[in-house]
């Protein structure tokens, strides 16, 4: 436990922005699931969409330090590749 009142401080920072980093990262995983779902289903217009609302969501996690953006930029690139080669 802190014994500092900059260390208490500190505490209480660190778990507000661990939930909003899990919040984020929740985000990032259900628009990527909604993307390879959309893939699965074969609806190429819902992939599309999905595809377009994960990269803007994978970019803010990335931006906000929730998640690396070399993982983000992957992710991204394999979703795009799937989605291309929708028929």
């Amino acid at each position: 436990m802190a014994n500092h009142k900059s260390a208490e401080k500190r505490a209480r920072q660190t778990e507000r922005r661990t939930m909003v980093n899990q919040m984020r990262r929740s985000r990032m995983r259900t628009s990527v699931r909604k993307v390879e779902e959309a893939i699965r289903s074969g609806d190429k217009t819902a992939a599309l969409n999905a595809l377009r609302s994960a990269e803007s969501e994978l970019a803010k996690g990335a931006g906000k330090g929730a998640a690396h953006r070399n993982t983000t930029a992957r992710k991204t690139s394999r979703l795009t590749a799937m989605v291309s080669k929708m028929a």
